[in-house]
């Protein structure tokens, strides 16, 4: 089992930022030929999920329509006033299973691996783990 820590620095309170790359380079690294990888993210307020990657508008449309399920409310009784990317966060998910074959991801030819942020900016860790299969 490998694992890696990736870095990520946000810009703005909510974006989506492909790590596809970074993921794909750390797969070629280990140079594992069959198996999974978790891409794992150790917060509560960003997410990682895996959408199409041809068109830039679809992650404008996914953050739109995540303010309009969760939108900021000063009635939320979180102190720190950031109910919305918690809920946001939990609605994405904070982890993904990806398969390797062939020392490559196996990612449909729109797919794509992005980072969410719901709380930015910040600077933020991902954790990947790559599981050998025999």
């Amino acid at each position: 089992m490998r694992q890696k820590l990736i870095l990520i620095s946000t810009s703005s309170r909510e974006q989506m930022v492909n790590i596809t790359q970074n993921i794909k380079e750390f797969v070629f690294e280990t140079n594992v030929q069959n198996g999974r990888i978790t891409v794992f993210v150790p917060h509560t307020t960003a997410a990682v999920t895996i959408n199409e990657n041809a068109d830039s508008t679809v992650q404008k449309d996914m953050l739109f329509s995540l303010s309009k399920i969760s939108p900021i409310y000063s009635q939320f009784q979180h102190l720190e006033g950031n109910s919305d990317a918690h809920i946001k966060s939990s609605i994405i998910g904070c982890s993904q299973d990806i398969l390797i074959e062939n020392n490559k991801l196996v990612l449909g030819i729109w797919q794509g691996i992005y980072f969410c942020e719901f709380d930015g900016p910040r600077q933020r860790k991902i954790i990947l783990r790559i599981e050998k299969y025999e």
